[in-house]
């Protein structure tokens, strides 16, 4: 089939006509006929409809046409990322993070950088970056559960958390010996709801959890663990963070997986400085998880 004759075809629907689809595309409307009529021959099915003022889609014209237009609207888009992967990558790439991991990121986007250095990158730190996919960044690096969505998901791994406090803390008020004991601890927490969360952790009798009210309450992992460090209690924080810290491992046995995954809008261009984005970081990130992030 001539994919020619079934851009013009389209053309036609899309425009009303063959004088106003030969004025789209710049031919004369009897060249736009002969095309419709030769796709016609060559289908051995009538598309249209014609009458002296109008034409009509027939049945079959309408299922020619509905996927007629998908497949050359894919065409285009594969032209277009085409293109785009043979000049070099450039432009601007907003990406969020969670705060949990801003502590390890500066190398990697240093050595993104270094590989592609016409790309630009704004990053914003937060745990919503699943709900800001696609209105106002183009990739998410999400930690923990994934809410219902059209987005496209790819899991990295997962990022083990663990209890650490300062040694001057245990040594004012003593080692819990189990998840339950930390309801007599000063605990700090990273953002509960009104004070208070559910701390679940796996340990050696399996999952258990604790119904924690926090001494400290705060939305930035940094800040937990200057408070941490600081002596005013226990954190659960990412591993690598805790022992980075100088922070004491408490139960050291208990252990809580959260999924880390890297989003992107469920359309099916993606620009290719952002494929190239995210497949850099999909890639040092689940090493990383691999390493016990």
């Amino acid at each position: 089939m001539d994919l020619n004759r079934a851009a013009v075809f389209v053309r036609v629907v899309e425009t009303g006509g063959f004088t106003r689809a030969a004025e789209a595309i710049g031919v004369p409307a009897s060249s736009v006929s002969r095309s419709v009529s030769k796709l016609e021959t060559e289908l051995g099915v009538v598309l249209l409809e014609r009458t002296t003022r109008h034409v009509a889609l027939t049945d079959a014209g309408r299922a020619f046409f509905e996927r007629a237009r998908d497949a050359l609207v894919g065409l285009d888009e594969a032209s277009d990322l085409a293109l785009d992967a043979a000049r070099e990558a450039h432009g601007v790439v907003r990406i969020a993070m969670p705060p949990d991991l801003g502590a390890q990121t500066g190398t990697l986007f240093a050595q993104f950088a270094a590989l592609y250095p016409r790309i630009r990158v704004e990053l914003t730190f937060t745990a919503r970056g699943a709900e800001l996919v696609g209105d106002l960044v183009d990739i998410a690096v999400v930690l923990g559960r994934l809410p219902d969505s059209a987005l496209i998901a790819k899991k990295l791994g997962n990022a083990t958390h663990r209890l650490f406090a300062s040694a001057t803390y245990l040594a004012l008020h003593g080692h819990p010996k189990k998840l339950a004991d930390l309801v007599h601890h000063d605990v700090l927490l990273m953002r509960a709801h009104a004070g208070a969360a559910r701390l679940e952790m796996t340990g050696p009798r399996g999952p258990e959890h604790v119904d924690l009210v926090g001494r400290l309450v705060a939305d930035h992992v940094g800040f937990v663990i200057d408070a941490a460090v600081a002596g005013l209690g226990i954190a659960s924080l990412p591993a690598f963070m805790g022992e980075r810290a100088g922070l004491v491992a408490v139960l050291p046995r208990h252990a809580h997986d959260m999924p880390l995954h890297v989003l992107t809008g469920g359309g099916r261009h993606l620009p290719h400085r952002v494929g190239l984005l995210r497949d850099h970081l999909a890639t040092a990130l689940a090493g990383q998880c691999k390493a016990h992030l």
